[in-house]
Order: C-alpha cells, then structure tokens, then sequence
C-alpha cells in the first residue's frame, strides 16, 4: 500500500513538473561582456537543483571526513566500554563456578578496563556502579582465597569510592550491600563482635531486613548473647522468614539457652517474665524453667505455677506432650513433693481418678501418697506404677520406696524382692 501510494505521488510531480515546463518560454540572459547568453528558464532551474544536490553531497561527504578520527575514539572506547562489561560478567561466572584466582583477575581486568576510560575522560554510565561492584567481586573471590588483606583493601576502596566530580560517595543500596557482605565474611571468620559491628553501622531501615536479621541472628548465637538472638528470632518469625516448623524450633531452642544460662533464682524469674505468653505456654519451655528453678534451689511454689497450664493440659489430654517430656514433669514435681500443697496434691489425686491406668500418674500419686504417710495407698500405687512401667529412672524409684516401705514395717522378703526388681530396672 505504501509503494502504491509513493508511485502516485511521484506521477502527480512529474506531471506537474511537466505541465509547468512545457508552457514555460521564460528565458534568462546572462550578460558576460563582450558576451550575451541566453538561457531556458528550465535549464536554469535544473542546473540550479543540480548545483544544489552536489553542495549537499559534498558538505557530507567534507562532514564525514573530518569526523573520521572523532567516530575512531568512539569505537576504541566501546571497545574498551565492551571488554569491561565482558571481564566484569567473567568474573561473575567464574566466581558462581568457584574458580576464585579466575574471578579475581577478571575482577582486576575490568577495574584496568575501567581506569584507562576515567584516564581517556570518558563518560561512562554508572561508572561508580561498575567499580564498586568489580571492587566486591574480587573482595569475595579473595575471602574465599583467605586472602583477608586483599580482601579488606578491596572492601576499603569500594567503601570509599568518590565521584570525581566531588558527588556523595555511595549510593546508599551500594554501601549497605558492602556492609552486609562483609557482616558475613565475618560470621565465616567466626568474628561475631565485626559482624555486629557492621550491622550496627546499618541505618535503622536496613537493619530491619531480613538478610540484616538473619546475619544478626547468626552472629549474636555466635557470640552467645542469648537473649538478642531471640529478640532477632522473633523479629524474623514475625517477619514470616522462617517456615511454619522452623521458627517455634528456633525460638524453643533460644529460650532453652536462655533459661539453662540463669544462675540464680532471681535471674529464672527475669528471663521468665520476658517471655512472651506464647513462649511460656510451651509445654517445653515452662518443665525446662521449673526443673531449672528446683536445681537452683528456688521457690517449689514458683515453678508448679509455671507447670500448672502444662500439668491442665496433660490431664485434659494425656497424649497431647511425648512421654520423655511427660516424665520430666512427674520428676519435676516428685523434686518439689516436700513443700507441695494440698491444692496440688488434690490435682494429682484428681488426675489420676480421670486417667487410672496411666502409670505415670500412678507413680505420681504413689509418691504423693508417701508423703502424706498413706502407706496402703502409696504401695498399691507404686507397686501398679513399678509393673506397669518395667525399667527407666522411675521404676527403680518406684521399687526403691517400695523396698524402703517393707523395711520400716519388717518385711524381709518384700524388701529383698522390691530390691532386686529396682536393681534389674537400671539394666
């Protein structure tokens, strides 16, 4: 459609063109004395259109020449503009393929490239950019080298980068990449107070990142500050970084850490009521802090009543905690049975009405049936928990107060049996 409609227009001009000079009888008389020459006004009018196209053609081609050495320089610095996106896309590479000697000296290769165009004055976009990112590369390549000064001097030079016009140094994403990347070439030098200290540096936005978050979470673990970690924890569990089975493990095992650090009683309670409601209703979490708090010879009362929701649990449903678990809290309350009072003993005997042939339940209310000095209660419990639980630290128990009872009322052969059976119990 295009050509059809150029054709037309060309055959309106030559028409037109051609109406007009053939009634034209114009003529132009050029005076040259002693000459005369006439001329047809259409001979003037196309040697004039003929002068005209090769003026233009001429400048052009004038143009074009005296523009050879200046398109010269330009290609030699697309050239060399080329062969510093090529070195710096090597190094990239080679660095993903772990060949790091390769990946350094393709790193080093494009910041060359990239000084003899800043020497040519040549402006190259992003130039900074492209430097600061060459200057990371070869960092990287020579941390995994170990070349720790090499990659410190390259980590220096990229930080303090300028424009040469006297422009901000970095661009702010620049210089927070750096200072990430080298928060955890710190963690892998097992240097936790460096990494923190790069964080810190951080502005308060970028410390709340997720990448910011997992380096401090990793770092404080490292420096087993116990407590920040955490609070980084829950921070990324918040932040929904951590998958739904990973975060509460994480969390469970940095307040286990936490607790097991408590020296003293007073200190329990601190870390305690810092727990957030979740943490303290694990199951986990609180029989770790009441056994932790009956091995400092705190309070019995303090820990049962971190144990209460567990122990409400339980009895609502026994299979709802494992049994490694379960027996730590019946070991955890057997510690505790010399000051407990009769509210929880009445829990216990409770507990065990609802749930008779659980025998964890059974040793429990044995014990607190010998505390109280109900011998005939306390021997059929303990006896029913002995058989019913065949070995374990709780069955020797069982039979030890079984053998300690017959003893105290003279029974010879009970005590010599309860003996034996709580010896076989430990094999």
């Amino acid at each position: 459609m295009r050509a059809a409609l150029w054709l037309l227009a060309l055959f309106g001009i030559a028409s037109a063109v051609a109406l007009f000079a053939g009634n034209n009888e114009g003529t132009i008389t050029v005076f040259w004395p002693p000459t005369r020459v006439d001329l047809s006004l259409n001979l003037v009018l196309a040697l004039l259109v003929l002068l005209f196209v090769g003026l233009h053609f001429a400048l052009r081609a004038l143009t074009a020449l005296f523009s050879l050495p200046r398109q010269a320089r330009q290609w030699r610095l697309q050239q060399k503009e080329r062969n510093l996106h090529v070195a710096l896309l090597d190094a990239m590479a080679q660095l993903m393929a772990g060949r790091f000697t390769r990946a350094r000296k393709s790193a080093q290769a494009a910041l060359a490239q990239e000084r003899t165009l800043a020497a040519l004055d040549a402006e190259l976009p992003q130039a900074r950019q492209l430097r600061v990112m060459a200057h990371l590369l070869a960092a990287e390549s020579a941390q995994s080298l170990q070349d720790h000064p090499a990659r410190d001097a390259h980590l220096q030079q990229a930080l303090n980068d300028r424009d040469e016009r006297g422009g901000p140094s970095l661009l702010p994403e620049l210089r927070e990449g750096l200072q990430l990347r080298s928060a955890r070439w710190a963690l892998e030098d097992r240097d936790p107070a460096a990494a923190l200290g790069r964080l810190a540096e951080l502005p308060q936005g970028a410390q709340r990142r997720t990448l910011a978050l997992r380096l401090r979470l990793k770092a404080a673990r490292q420096a087993q500050r116990t407590q920040e970690a955490l609070e980084t924890a829950r921070l990324l569990a918040k932040h929904r970084a951590f998958s739904p089975v990973a975060g509460p493990t994480i969390v469970r095992g940095l307040v286990s850490e936490w607790i097991a650090a408590a020296h003293d009683p007073l200190q329990l309670q601190r870390v305690w009521s810092e727990l957030d409601p979740g943490e303290r209703a694990m199951p986990e979490i609180a029989i770790q802090a009441a056994q932790r708090m009956v091995q400092l010879g705190g309070e019995g009362a303090i820990a049962r009543g971190w144990l209460l929701p567990v122990w409400e649990r339980v009895v609502a449903a026994p299979d709802a905690l494992g049994d490694a678990w379960r027996m730590k809290l019946v070991q955890v309350l057997e510690a505790g049975f010399d000051e407990v009072d009769a509210d929880w003993l009445a829990r216990i005997e409770s507990a065990h009405q609802q749930h008779p042939r659980d025998p964890l339940l059974q040793y429990l209310a044995g014990i607190a049936c010998l505390k109280r000095q109900l011998w005939g209660k306390a021997q059929q419990h303990l006896s029913q928990a002995a058989r019913s639980l065949g070995g374990g630290p709780l069955a020797r128990r069982a039979w030890v107060a079984l053998a300690r009872m017959a003893d105290s009322r003279g029974d010879t052969a009970a005590a010599a049996q309860a003996w034996r059976a709580a010896a076989e119990a430990d094999l």
